[in-house]
Parts: C-alpha cells; structure tokens; sequence
C-alpha cells in the first residue's frame, strides 16, 4: 500500500470510493511481495500494480464489482486455476488478493494511519481477510508500538485483538508484511481466520561513511531503493547537503564517534547497512571496530584494493577484533560486474546487498535452475 497510498489518501480526503487490490499472500515466483497494491480510482483509472501485469485486468473488473457491493473478495489467481490462460501468472506464481471498498466510511482510521507513515512513526494496519463468520471480513486492527493509544478498531474480540496485537509488534520490528492463520476467536493454534498485517515500518537505514564521489553514487542508488540514506564524514568541507542533495541526512563528525553514538541510542537494527567508503586507515579501522561488533546490522562493507583489503585485517587484528568479527565484513565491497565508474560500484554494492538480504548468489540467472524469488527468511521484510 506504501507506494500509492498518496492517491489512495488524495481520493479518501476528496470523500471518493476506491477499489484496493492488496497481494496478502504468494507461492512459487510470484513478481510481487505481500503488500503490492492496485487501486480502482472513481474516475475508473488503475494505480499500481499486484502482479506485473498478468492478473490486473481480472483484479480491476472484480474491484469494480466489490466497489458496486461492498463486499470483500480473497481471490486465489495462478497457474492452478480453470481459468489460467485468462488471467493466470505466466511465470508460475500464485497469489492470493484481497479486494476491499475503501472509503471515509468504510476505512475511517487511513488519515492518522498515512500521518503516522509520513512522520516514520511505526504503525501496523491488521484487517480480516477470510473468516466463517462474513461480518468479521474487512475488520481492522491499528497496533501502534509505544503508543498512548496501541490500539484503535477491532478485529471482533478481545482474545482475537490480544493475540494480533503481539504478533503485529513483532513483524512491525523487522518490517515485514505477513498474513497469519488463527482460530475463529484469535485461537492461536486454531484455523478458520486469517488476517493480513502491513507492517510500516521506517524505512531502513543506509550508513555511508567517508564523502567522495563514490558515496554520492551510493546515496543516490540506496534512496532509489527505499532506504533512508546518512552520509557521515569529519571534514565539513566535504560533507556538504549540496554534495549529497539525494540523502536524508549529512553530518559531519568522526565516522567511529557517530556509529557509536547511534548504537548506544538504540538506532542500529537488523535492516541496517554500513558502508566504510573512506578507505583511509585513521578512518575506517576505528569504525570497523565498532560496526564489526554489531551484530544487529545487517551488511558491513568497506571499500578498497586488494592491498587495502589486506592492511586493513592487520589492522584489524591488532585491534584486537577476533576472526569471527572480521569474517562479518565484505571487503572489497561489491560485487563483480566490472564496475569502474561511481555509478557502477554503487550498482555493485547495491546488489551485493539485496543479494545478501534475499539469499541471492550473484550469479546470471541464465546459469542458474530452479525458483527466481526465494522465500523470505525470518525477519525480513
């Protein structure tokens, strides 16, 4: 829902009725992740996308049916339907969407929810998606962390809201969507009722130390891909808004002092990524000794040559840092496309990345047998 919830909020405050397509679940190669939204505009217009184009056409005729009722519809498209060649994932996926009417009446909590994504505050939107009992559909749950208020709606009991409420926390910690199977009163080990939770999370961290040109490239690539970029460097000179007009934030201070800072106030997680840029010993040693021993983060990277590389584990284990710590670091950062421009390092480190948050390996696909999208591993969002 992130990506088009500024039209969806546009026709909400405008007092119009829209169809929402939302992806609650994939199976096998699905192109889109749980979360993917379409929306059916009142002026019959499509925003977004659920699948890449293979079922959109059958989810914006069912969302215009849903807008026509007020019905809610879970609908199963792929390969293993009758009507495959129709609407089915060419790829071999499977997906199950969930098609609501959205409206000021229908979804009244949409304005403090979309307040509460903007300001980066944690929120998780949990909704009924499939139950025995038709009046449970479409109920929905706002679970908010560290709230004055942690919950607002309800699902239809307290049992049912109690149990959400925990499990909507722990995905809101890693970021991570997810529909989850209870009992028909939130039984824990009981089937019957399944709800979907968008967990929106801040957006995760990009930490690039060191202000050359290379860093500049690495931010623009790392906001591209949703990440909330800090650029940290000692010299003001440098480290300048102007040079780095796509980050979030720039800041001038010791590259090992502000990591420290941010790990004693709570601010490193397991969505973090570090990149050491500076490749410049009075720099990078002092805080890869700090970002190797946190564990929560996940990617620690340094650039440099070979040589580099190698001075840099001597250093390292003069500091003190044990083997496991180091064997934590990618280092020469990147992987092996051949880079030589800014540009295409960042697109290097970039997929050195995803590559590890998704399992990946690097290698062509041409090459490779089996599935293209792995399955999420726990935590990831």
């Amino acid at each position: 829902m992130r990506d088009v919830l500024s039209e969806l909020l546009a026709w909400w405050e405008a007092g119009e009725t829209v169809g929402v397509g939302t992806v609650v679940a994939t199976f096998q190669s699905a192109p889109r992740p749980a979360g993917a939204s379409m929306l059916v505009g009142p002026d019959e217009s499509a925003v977004g996308s659920v699948s890449g184009g293979c079922v959109e056409g059958a989810v914006y005729e069912l969302a215009q049916s849903v807008v026509e009722d007020g019905t809610p519809v879970l609908e199963r498209y792929g390969v293993s339907d009758d009507d495959a060649f129709a609407v089915g994932l060419t790829c071999g996926g499977i997906l199950d969407v969930y098609v609501e009417k959205v409206s000021r009446e229908t979804f009244p909590e949409l304005g403090e929810i979309a307040a509460d994504i903007e300001a980066g505050r944690p929120v998780a939107l949990a909704t009924v998606i499939e139950h025995p009992d038709p009046a449970w559909l479409g109920r929905r749950l706002v679970v908010r962390p560290d709230a004055e208020v942690a919950l607002s709606g309800s699902l239809g009991s307290a049992r049912a809201d109690d149990a959400i409420h925990d499990d909507a926390l722990g995905l809101l910690a890693s970021g991570h969507n997810a529909t989850l199977t209870y009992g028909p009163d939130g039984e824990r080990r009981g089937e019957g009722m399944r709800v979907f939770v968008w967990a929106f999370a801040p957006k995760p961290r990009l930490l690039v130390f060191g202000a050359i040109d290379f860093a500049a490239a690495v931010a623009r690539v790392g906001s591209f891909l949703g990440y909330h970029v800090t650029v940290c460097d000692a010299r003001p000179v440098f480290a300048t808004t102007s040079r780095f007009p796509e980050a979030d934030e720039v800041v001038v201070d010791w590259p090992h002092r502000f990591l420290a800072a941010e790990r004693d106030a709570g601010r490193i997680d397991p969505r973090t990524v570090i990149t050491v840029l500076t490749h410049d010993p009075k720099f990078d040693v002092p805080l890869l000794e700090v970002a190797l021993r946190l564990p929560e983060a996940a990617y620690v990277g340094a650039m440099g040559s070979r040589r580099t590389h190698d001075d840099r584990l001597a250093r390292l284990r003069e500091a003190g840092l044990e083997e496991k710590e180091i064997a934590r670091l990618s280092s020469p950062i990147g992987l092996d496309l051949g880079a030589r421009t800014p540009e295409e390092t960042a697109i290097s480190i970039a997929a050195e990345i995803i590559a590890g948050r998704w399992g990946g390996t690097g290698e062509r696909l041409v090459t490779t047998d089996g599935r293209i999208h792995r399955d999420l591993a726990p935590g990831e969002s």
